[in-house]
């Protein structure tokens, strides 16, 4: 990000391809998406000396040695750099899922019912599998029944309901460009945001993309208020019906913000204990009233009827370290 800003203020390809940009810079996560370009050339093997500098071949890889190659790369492709970054990042951070699976697994055993899962901003949909996940937050492990292993360091209280039974009665997600982990290319460029000096997270999203494969995944494009408000409209009369989502307010306007809020809240006030009604969310505080300045995103757990309120962690965004909410 340095170097961009440097090659940025100094007029040179980072400020070639950013003269006309329309938005925020800074809102639009930029910098993210120019790295995630940098990366793609080097996972699809499209730059071979930009992949012979990154850290995945170069173990003593420098900024110093990384940069100069990355700028020449950029301005010798800079139609296709150009094409990359129109889109917002995709991350999809499975680890994501650890945060919220305490959520999940009070869910099941407090109402002991099928779960209808509908989640939001969904991206690849890689967290509909959540329950396939082992995890090992270091006070708590929950075994799984596939290849991708979810760890942290959990200093946060001990979540209850670890053993629970889980049904999963439906899945479902939406997102307003959402990849496709069946295709070779869109799964690269899914691995492409991953930071490359991190192997360790390429693995587990390597690892979550190949189970995907193998279960399928009920991904939908579309706005994420028009398709919640159509789902709420024609939610199962049985079973638990659960809105999901982590990292995800930020991005929609707020109007659409609003809409979410209001379906969740409409929903809400006609659960009834037959047909309960659940809102499981990792979001920055601020968008539950607390400070916006801290930054601080936590787990968050809302249910009907009663609208009652429970709250897991707080944590950064790949969850690397859980605390107290």
């Amino acid at each position: 990000m340095h170097a961009m800003l440097a090659d940025y203020e100094a007029g040179g390809i980072v400020a070639e391809l950013l003269t006309d940009w329309p938005n925020s810079i800074q809102r639009d996560a930029v910098g993210l998406r120019l790295a995630a370009a940098l990366h793609f050339a080097v996972l699809t093997g499209r730059n071979a000396a930009l992949a012979a500098a990154y850290p995945g071949a170069d173990p003593d890889w420098t900024m110093g040695k990384v940069w100069p190659v990355a700028a020449r790369y950029m301005q010798g492709d800079q139609a296709f750099v150009y094409a990359f970054i129109q889109s917002a990042p995709q991350t999809n951070e499975v680890n994501r899922s650890l945060i919220l699976a305490p959520g999940f697994l009070d869910l099941a055993a407090r109402y002991n019912q099928p779960l209808h899962m509908l989640e939001l901003g969904a991206s690849a949909g890689l967290n509909q599998n959540w329950d396939h996940y082992a995890y090992d937050a270091g006070a708590w492990q929950r075994p799984g029944n596939s290849d991708v292993l979810l760890k942290t360091e959990w200093n946060a209280p001990i979540p209850k309901n670890l053993d629970a039974t889980v049904q999963i009665a439906s899945r479902a997600a939406c997102d307003l460009n959402p990849i496709d982990v069946m295709d070779d290319d869109q799964a690269l460029r899914l691995q492409s945001y991953v930071w490359p000096d991190q192997p360790h997270r390429l693995r587990r999203l390597q690892a979550a993309i190949a189970l995907a494969r193998q279960t399928g995944l009920n991904l939908e494009k579309a706005d994420a208020a028009d398709w919640l408000e159509e789902r709420l409209s024609n939610r199962p009369k049985t079973g638990l019906t659960v809105v999901y989502h982590s990292v995800f307010l930020h991005y929609p306007p707020m109007a659409v913000q609003a809409r979410i809020r209001d379906a969740i809240q409409t929903t809400g006030a006609a659960a009834t204990k037959d047909s309960p009604f659940a809102w499981l969310c990792f979001e920055a505080e601020a968008y539950f009233g607390g400070l916006k300045a801290s930054g601080k995103m936590v787990s968050r757990l809302q249910t009907w009827p009663g609208g009652d309120v429970q709250t897991y962690g707080s944590s950064d965004g790949h969850i690397m370290t859980v605390e107290k909410a």
